[in-house]
This record gives C-alpha cells, sequence and structure tokens, in this order.
C-alpha cells in the first residue's frame, strides 16, 4: 500500500511538471512572464509565438548542454523598435521527489532592454499542485513566485482524463499578478492563453 502511494505522489509530481514544460513570453522555461527551474533536456528545443495584443514574441530555446539551456525571444512592438532576448539557465539541482529543483539564470543577457539576473526553485506537489518561488534583479525587482494547478491530476493513474491536460496558472513577476491556462493539445504541443501586465495574451508553443 505505501508503494502504491508513493508511486502515486511522484506520478502527480511528474506530471504536473510535465504539462506545464513550456517556453514562458520572454523565452526562458517556465510560467507565464516568470522562469521555473526547468530545462531543456540536451538536444531537446522548444519554439513559441505570443500575441500580446499591442506586440508579439517569437521564442527559441534550446537544450545546448547536460542541465543548460539557451535561448532568444524577440519583441515585434506595433509603435518602437523591435528588441531581441538573449536567455541563458543552468540548473543546478535537478527536482526530485523530495528535493525542489534549483536553478540559475540570465534575461537579456546583452542587455537590450532590461538585464535580469535570477534563482529559481521548482517542486510539485501532491494533488497536482506545483510552486515556483525565485529572486532577482533588473526586471523582477525582488521576489517573484507562480503556483500551478494541473486538472485531472489523476488521469495519469486511472487513465480516466476527460479534459485535455491542463495547468492553471497564477504568478506574481515582481510587478504584477498574471494569470493563465496551459492546454496540451498533443505530446508537445501546448496552447496558452490568460491575462498578462493588465492584458489579454494568447500563444502557441511546441517543445520536443
Amino acid at each position: 500500500m505505501k508503494k502504491l502511494l508513493y508511486g502515486t505522489i511522484f506520478a502527480l509530481c511528474l506530471s504536473t511538471a510535465t504539462v506545464s514544460a513550456a517556453p514562458s513570453v520572454n523565452g526562458s522555461t517556465g510560467l507565464i512572464n516568470t522562469p521555473s527551474a526547468d530545462v531543456l533536456q540536451e538536444g531537446d528545443f522548444s519554439l513559441g509565438y505570443y500575441d500580446l495584443k499591442h506586440d508579439n514574441v517569437g521564442v527559441f530555446n534550446l537544450g545546448l548542454a547536460n542541465r543548460l539551456e539557451i535561448g532568444v525571444a524577440g519583441f515585434h512592438y506595433d509603435k518602437q523598435d523591435n528588441e531581441t532576448m538573449l536567455n541563458a539557465k543552468l540548473s543546478l539541482i535537478p527536482e526530485k521527489v523530495l528535493i525542489p529543483g534549483l536553478a540559475v539564470g540570465v534575461e537579456d543577457a546583452t542587455d537590450e532592454k532590461d538585464r535580469s539576473v535570477y534563482a529559481v526553485a521548482s517542486k510539485g506537489l501532491p494533488l497536482g499542485f506545483r510552486i515556483h518561488a525565485g529572486v532577482g534583479n533588473g526586471r523582477y525587482d525582488g521576489l517573484f513566485a507562480g503556483i500551478e494547478k494541473q486538472l485531472s491530476p489523476l488521469g495519469l493513474v486511472t487513465g480516466n482524463n476527460i479534459f485535455p491536460a491542463t495547468s492553471l496558472i497564477a504568478e506574481y513577476d515582481g510587478d504584477d499578478m498574471n494569470y493563465g491556462a496551459r492546454i496540451s493539445i498533443i505530446p508537445g504541443l501546448k496552447v496558452d492563453a490568460g491575462w498578462r501586465n493588465d492584458e489579454a495574451y494568447y500563444g502557441i508553443s511546441f517543445t520536443r
């Protein structure tokens, strides 16, 4: 019985991380506006596009080496010059059943917009919850945090998942509260929509 319980908790934690793994609006693998401790595996990549009402963003990330993710986020604005952010993130401690993952990273390394260095921890919890918390400078201006809730988290255990795998997300990015949903259409392909920086957004991404 204990083995079944531990196995179920382990599956729930892993399933939440799998469902939510996708690029954030600012590029790095994460939530809406904030990074998580997740990094792409070596050789894997992610592509993303986000419509932010007055501008849009194209994202590309690559697992360059073991525990190292690099990427670029290109912002196209309606009424100002475009900007390209170069990002990198290194996983220091991979997430395990009893240990949170820990990563450090930099967004906009060339300081074209607002260079931000950060450290972030992520941990999956029972019942489909996952929490993230970090500290950084630049646009984070101190602490940032987020929480995810996977709908129908028992689907992997019971095999009866009625809805597509979906994560509800709420985060504080150091300045604003953001809210969204991330829906997995097929393995690797996800659709995002929600409320970011007081405006609606939507996007699509593919991770392999």
